[in-house]
């Protein structure tokens, strides 16, 4: 039975509270999750001023540019995160977006692996950025085309371990999640990792990846999905009931080898009469 890796993407619904950051990395803790991964910008470098001035009413303010700031997170305070998380025995992995916060991170955090959000598929000084660090990478594949995946995981290549399936709308349609991908990139990728990074609200386009053979399950998590923030609806609350399924499907599984179980030997002794 391969181990299944999932990781709990707190992203920015802490809404800038370390508290609730912390709190957040408690619950993917107490779910059995095996990794917490957050989310860090260079806001200047990511969005123009244009942007940033436009109005937008947030708990910081009125325009984007207070809540994108009010987002983020300082080095201290993820050097904190940081601690927290490693004290209780799970992996810390970041999603920069932008080529300022890969330096940022590296130069303060000994992250143990380095994510692609799928909006940075394309750019390609920064994922060559990504693979100068060193450190394992994760890909995912939302709002990109066939040509554009095999584009950057050529540029990967050499520190990338895990490829995940990806529909990048909040919460993700049924009928645009696609599962069946999982299996394409298994036939045609098979020196990586396939997994599943999940946008569906509920439990089962988890569960269904598991069946298709994923191994790595990426979900947001969050303690309440009516917060504030553009991602709590697609995210899971009941964090524990969603790994605990994950962890069933995949016991379920088995090899795949047909067999008489211990179990049916009475079974069979009392109804089959031709032996």
């Amino acid at each position: 039975m391969k181990q299944i890796y999932v990781i709990a993407e707190i992203g920015i619904n802490h809404n800038g509270s370390i508290h609730n950051a912390k709190k957040l990395i408690d619950q993917a803790h107490e779910s059995r999750c095996h990794a917490v991964k957050f989310q860090k910008r260079d806001i200047e470098s990511v969005y123009s001023e244009e942007e940033l001035d436009k109005y937008r009413e947030s708990p910081w303010g009125t325009t984007n540019r207070e809540q994108k700031e009010g987002l983020e997170f300082s080095v201290e305070q993820y050097k904190e995160l940081y601690s927290y998380t490693k004290n209780l025995g799970m992996d810390f992995i970041v999603s920069c977006w932008d080529r300022k916060s890969i330096q940022l991170i590296e130069d303060n955090l000994n992250v143990d692996y380095h994510k692609v959000a799928s909006a940075l598929v394309t750019d390609e000084e920064f994922l060559k950025d990504l693979v100068n660090t060193g450190k394992p990478i994760i890909l995912s594949t939302g709002m990109s085309t066939e040509d554009q995946v095999d584009n950057s995981v050529k540029i990967l290549f050499k520190n990338l371990e895990y490829i995940l399936a990806c529909t990048s709308t909040y919460p993700s349609a049924i009928d645009e999640l696609n599962l069946r991908y999982i299996q394409t990139l298994k036939d045609k990728y098979s020196d990586f990792k396939i997994g599943f990074s999940n946008h569906y609200s509920g439990f089962e386009a988890t569960f269904g990846a598991v069946a298709l053979g994923a191994e790595c399950i990426e979900f947001h998590i969050t303690n309440d999905r009516t917060a504030y923030g553009s991602d709590q609806a697609a995210s899971i609350q009941n964090s524990y009931g969603l790994v605990d399924g994950i962890f069933k499907m995949n016991r379920m599984l088995g090899d795949g080898i047909k067999k008489l179980y211990d179990s049916e030997i009475l079974i069979l002794d009392k109804l089959r009469k031709v032996k």
